[in-house]
């Protein structure tokens, strides 16, 4: 079994900038979870299927086939073949990937490909039940979180930088939601393993919270 680093939080904590920083400091393989569900949920956009049409989403699950590569080190998202990195980074593909990530169905259908990757390689991974269902003995345990109005201004930052005008309100009602969303959902909810540390980053730089997980590795 591979050295297993397992960061967990909301969404907008910072959990992918600050993982594949130390993926990359450690020179492991970074793994984004949530890119999995994501590339689901862009499936089921593009076929007009709905989060609440369960039926339908299990019928065409076998349909599906998420891919992560490593090309130059970097983490690329295939589905059915095809590089969807890009595409699965919007509002509504995240918003949808919470919904159906409580489906009990799509989380099987994923566990398996997480653990395996966990096993195989010294892996930094990230998501938001990381160390308290896929990765439950991970040698390091993260939960990294910030406010939401914190994780609505990073937010809005990237968009803005995409040449975006967005609402800082509206975002943070998003994350806000997605937070209930993912809390309350009953298969693997968002919550902090017992054993892990947690980081409030809301006033912490990237290279603070980054040595601060180096530290704890062993």
């Amino acid at each position: 079994m591979g050295y297993q680093i397992a960061i967990d939080g909301p969404a907008g904590a910072g959990k992918s900038t600050i993982a594949k920083e130390v993926a990359r400091r450690k020179g492991y393989i970074y793994v984004d979870t949530g890119a999995l569900y994501r590339g689901i949920a862009y499936f089921l956009l593009e076929r007009g299927i709905k989060a609440d049409e369960q039926e339908k989403i299990i019928e065409v699950l076998p349909d599906i086939q998420i891919e992560i590569r490593y090309e130059k080190r970097k983490q690329e998202v295939y589905l059915n073949g095809n590089r969807i990195t890009h595409k699965i980074r919007t509002e509504e593909v995240g918003n949808m990937a919470s919904k159906v990530s409580s489906l009990k169905a799509v989380r099987d259908k994923l566990l398996q490909m997480q653990r395996d990757l966990g096993n195989s390689f010294d892996v930094v991974m990230d998501g938001r039940d990381i160390g308290t269902n896929v990765l439950k003995d991970a040698n390091v345990k993260i939960f990294l979180t910030a406010s939401s109005r914190t994780r609505a201004m990073r937010r809005m930052n990237q968009l803005k930088r995409r040449g975006l005008n967005p609402s800082i309100d509206e975002i943070e009602r998003d994350i806000i939601i997605r937070d209930k969303q993912d809390s309350t959902r009953e298969i693997a909810p968002l919550k902090q393993a017992e054993d892990a540390i947690r980081i409030d980053s809301s006033n912490l730089s990237i290279r603070e919270v980054v040595n601060r997980i180096l530290k704890e590795c062993k």
